[in-house]
């Protein structure tokens, strides 16, 4: 998904709140995205890529003192995650 914000785009294409799973917020890969060239920002050649159960704070983050029309927000939900930690 590409976003200026932290909304999630489902299947659907509607925008909308990210769910929950079970009480908690979904892990996501919070990536900042060059407008111009479509490229993951890199920090000395590696991506940067913020993890994070609040993708709304990291946005704001990422996008704070940037000018908007050359940067964007790429939130990605991580899918199994949730789980970690949980034996059965």
């Amino acid at each position: 998904m590409i976003a200026s914000n932290a909304a999630y785009l489902p299947a659907t294409g509607r925008v909308g709140v990210m769910p929950q799973m079970a009480g908690l917020s979904r892990i996501c890969a919070v990536r900042l995205i060059d407008r111009r060239t479509g490229a993951t920002h890199r920090v000395n050649g590696t991506p940067l890529v913020l993890f994070t159960r609040n993708p709304e704070e990291a946005t704001a983050e990422l996008l704070q003192g940037r000018n908007a029309a050359v940067w964007e927000v790429r939130v990605d939900p991580i899918e199994g995650l949730a789980d970690t930690g949980r034996r059965k």
